[in-house]
């Protein structure tokens, strides 16, 4: 696991600068602490950086830029390929000769054969680039699920790319200025959604897909990959219940045992949930000595709280295990997560992914996590509830939300009452209107919170914008088919996997997600809805395929979801701090939205009219960026060529 980042120029000018090169990698240096590599092409007009994390071959052999033997192309690669082993042999029967046994070196001789159509034939996470000297092209490329980042930016003569955004501020063809039109997606969902990003010029690789851009600019992107969920008809077909359970859980064993290859220390994330302990459980099956695990907890809201889950899992495993406790103290940790997260991001719970990820570091360098196995199994509570709405006539719906309205003021969002207010609000909608509203942080309210002023310089909000490139495959699915699909291109890629990314990564440590494994991926997808969810019971398939090695507690609870109490902190510990941040004088998001209409969302939730938890963090990290982005980058590791911050 790694930091990448390089540049290609199009126009005669200054060649290749390893002074500026080094300063472009210094903001990765946090994915990959070991070592720092470089090169330059012959020209000078293409260059590569690489910030390494030693996982497999922690000898210097394994070190990038990773050349194959004539050095003609080149490779920088951040991520993990699982079927190396495979691909090596291969390649050796080929008359490939090997000079290390890194999974990156497997990818410089694969190119070689295949060129690159290569990013078709790996299985695993990853980000890469390749500069092939023959040709003067630069390919770059993502991995499926798009659990490993790439961003890159156009800049006059130069494309300059990298891991993180912060690398490209670092460079001196690029000026951050701020891309106004994705602040109101920020505060429906809580991230910009792929590709676009918080800045003007900067675009996110989308996954599954290969990019080359030649010596003269032109640039030409693909997609080698597309997941297929069934149609309308073949999700309601028959089939073996016995032989699907039977190939859930062989390929879910693989997908573990895959994942367990490393020359570091391994451990898990075990949340109690039903994902991270069939993981746990499967860990335990493969390995000879107890596994490593990794819990957290939160003080101040039971609700809040599945240690006790987590707890009963290790004992039934004999795992090695430890527990964290996260207290309103780590509303420090804001600044430190949004620049790691190249900007405000509105999930909380990246405040104990944070914390979990900084303490499990002491002790393991590579850890399994149970991400994907709520998007592969149908999960979620709203899955479900997107099924019960387009069954309920719309006059009922109608009185259903007449009385759940009259509930009133309901103050935590995991009160039933609340639940089924959110529920009936939106159940009369279509569906993509009703699975967005209830997933955002603001809907219906959005032009409320936003400023006149940014308002007059966009374009009407499009709440739809975001699946617009999905309508079409998406069109023939069923109900449920077309929530799992667009869940996984949109929630699992722009927010649990950038959330698990970024809080990893920002502590040296691998993360690696075995339900998000290609054949498993591709095999789930394919199967039956009845078998994934009904009756209100989610994940029917994947409690049955294991129901016999997880303890009966842990099959039969439902989802308790890893949030953050922050309605109850900034009621209690943090009532000063959010009113200091957002009431007194004039804060600078301002700018940005109605101040009136924030100040009366803190007084709603100060006063336990409404739980807005949530939704004040989202403000709060925004209001924290625009106060600490101009010192950010007048402070950075090199100046750019305008210091100034801009909309």
């Amino acid at each position: 696991m790694c930091g990448i980042c390089g540049e290609i120029r199009f126009e005669d000018g200054p060649v290749f600068d390893s002074a500026v090169m080094q300063k472009f990698c210094e903001p990765l240096t946090h994915r990959g602490p070991d070592s720092i590599g470089m090169y330059a092409s012959p020209d000078g007009r293409a260059g590569l950086g690489f910030q390494r994390l030693r996982i497999v071959d922690l000898s210097a052999n394994g070190n990038q830029p990773m050349p194959n033997e004539t050095g003609s192309v080149q490779l920088v690669f951040n991520g993990e390929i699982y079927n190396f082993g495979e691909l090596r042999q291969q390649l050796k029967q080929r008359g490939h000769r090997f000079r290390s046994s890194a999974d990156s070196e497997v990818i410089v001789h694969l190119y070689e054969d295949l060129g690159p159509d290569c990013v078709a034939e790996l299985d695993g996470m990853f980000a890469l680039a390749i500069w092939d000297q023959h040709e003067r092209k630069l390919v770059l490329a993502r991995d499926r699920a798009g659990k490993k980042p790439l961003f890159y930016s156009r800049c006059a003569d130069t494309l300059v790319f990298a891991s993180e955004i912060k690398a490209l501020f670092a460079h001196p063809a690029v000026s951050p200025q701020i891309e106004s039109s994705s602040i109101p997606s920020y505060f429906i969902h809580g991230y910009v959604p792929t590709p676009n990003t918080f800045y003007k010029g900067i675009r996110q690789l989308e996954p599954a897909t290969l990019m080359t851009v030649d010596s003269d600019g032109n640039i030409a992107k693909r997609s080698y990959w597309t997941l297929q969920y069934p149609t309308r008809r073949d999700a309601r077909r028959s089939v073996d219940t016995r032989e699907v359970r039977n190939q859930v859980r062989a390929l879910t064993k693989e997908a573990v045992r895959k994942r367990l290859v490393s020359d570091v220390p391994l451990g898990a994330f075990l949340s109690g949930g039903l994902d991270s302990s069939i993981v746990v459980g499967l860990m335990t099956e493969l390995t000879d000595s107890p596994v490593k695990t990794f819990s957290i907890g939160f003080e101040g809201d039971p609700q809040y709280d599945e240690t006790s889950y987590a707890k009963l899992v290790a004992k039934r495993f004999g795992t090695d295990h430890t527990e964290f406790r996260v207290k309103p103290n780590a509303i420090d940790l804001v600044e430190k997560l949004i620049w790691h997260h190249d900007g405000p991001f509105g999930d909380s719970s990246a405040v104990p992914t944070f914390i979990v990820s900084q303490l499990t570091r002491e002790h393991v360098t590579v850890v399994l996590t149970g991400d994907g196995g709520d998007e592969l199994f149908a999960g979620y509570s709203r899955f479900y509830a997107g099924l019960l709405a387009e069954r309920i006539p719309r006059v009922v719906g109608t009185m259903l939300n007449q009385v759940a309205t009259s509930f009133g003021a309901v103050p935590s969002g995991r009160d039933w009452r609340a639940r089924a207010q959110r529920f009936t609000r939106a159940m009369n909608l279509p569906l993509y209107e009703r699975m967005t509203r209830w997933s955002s942080l603001f809907y219906d309210d959005l032009e409320l919170l936003l400023s006149p002023a940014l308002l007059s310089e966009l374009p009407a909000i499009d709440r739809l914008r975001y699946i617009d490139a999905e309508r079409s495959q998406m069109k023939s699915l069923s109900t449920l088919g077309k929530l799992l699909h667009a869940n996984y291109k949109t929630y699992l890629l722009d927010d649990l996997l950038v959330k698990t990314d970024r809080c990893t990564m920002a502590n040296s440590l691998e993360a690696r997600s075995p339900f998000l494994d290609t054949a498993l991926v591709e095999y789930a997808a394919a199967i039956p809805d009845a078998l994934k969810l009904r009756r209100g019971r989610t994940k029917i398939i994947l409690r049955e395929a294991f129901a016999d090695l997880l303890p009966q507690k842990i099959i039969t609870r439902g989802k308790m979801g890893f949030g953050v109490p922050f309605g109850t902190w900034f009621r209690t510990d943090l009532r000063e701090y959010l009113s200091d941040l957002l009431l007194v004088g004039r804060p600078l998001c301002a700018d940005y939205l109605s101040l009136d209409y924030v100040r009366q969302l803190v007084t709603r939730h100060l006063d336990g009219q409404a739980d807005l938890g949530l939704q004040l963090w989202s403000i709060l990290c925004f209001e924290q960026w625009l106060r600490i982005l101009p010192d950010w980058h007048r402070n950075s590791t090199v100046a750019v060529n305008s210091g100034s911050i801009v909309r």
